[in-house]
């Protein structure tokens, strides 16, 4: 044995670091993997333009205070039927005249898209409430509790191309949103209709995509042929924005 050319204490001494070195090692392989924390597919949240700097003078308008649900486990994605080829530099203008829209001829009491993403891939906050909240929206006729809706500023019908920067900032505020909840983008999730004038009566339980199109909740082409067929691409990315695999 080695430890026979180790004399007296040195040889008691290193029995003992021995012991402990297979101890350590049997300890090791014994613990158990340990599961993934709480919280750990929550995407980090990406840069937010706030409301004030579209809303201008529009920012005393009287409204209702904002409605909360509890959390957000879907998003609805819209385009909003608008002129694609503007300068990125008057999407505030843009936004206020969607606004003025909404709660004009339509009487609403705020812009009902959550967020609004233009073709530069610029994310700005829509309805009032707080962006971190589970914010009550107006975009998805039986479905606006529990979700959030994402408009994307343009027209998206067969044929037009989808700006890449405009889906990644779709993924990002997806992925963000949904990390709260610890929803998975790429999963379905049971919604409940809460006014029969959707594609589902109300009180009926539907199965939607986390990341749905509006046209999945509602009779309309909206978001358009073409920035639907970019639905899957955009889960993905949510996915491994949230660090999923």
């Amino acid at each position: 044995m080695l430890l026979a050319c180790v004399p007296g204490l040195a040889a008691v001494l290193a029995l003992l670091l021995c012991a402990q070195g297979v101890e350590r090692s049997v300890a090791e392989k014994e613990r158990p993997v340990a599961a993934r924390p709480v919280g750990a597919y929550q995407a980090a949240r990406p840069e937010i333009v706030p409301r004030s700097a579209w809303l201008g003078g529009d920012a005393r308008r009287a409204q209702p205070p904002p409605r909360y649900d509890d959390k957000v486990v879907a998003v609805f994605v819209h385009h909003t039927d608008s002129p694609n080829g503007y300068d990125c530099a008057d999407t505030p203008r843009i936004i206020r005249y969607l606004y003025a829209g909404q709660t004009g001829s339509r009487d609403w009491d705020d812009i009902g898209y959550n967020f609004l993403v233009d073709r530069c891939g610029t994310i700005y906050e829509g309805r009032a409430g707080g962006v971190d909240r589970a914010v009550t929206g107006a975009h998805t006729q039986g479905f606006n509790h529990r979700t959030a809706g994402i408009a994307a500023l343009g027209t998206f019908t067969a044929g037009v191309p989808v700006p890449k920067a405009m889906t990644d900032a779709i993924a990002a505020i997806a992925a963000w949103k949904l990390g709260l909840s610890e929803t998975d983008p790429r999963s379905t999730v049971p919604l409940t209709s809460s006014n029969s004038l959707s594609r589902y009566s109300r009180g009926t339980t539907a199965d939607l995509p986390a990341i749905a199109g509006h046209n999945e909740g509602y009779m309309t082409t909206c978001p358009g042929a073409a920035l639907s067929a970019r639905l899957p691409d955009i889960r993905e990315t949510a996915a491994r924005l949230q660090g999923r695999h």
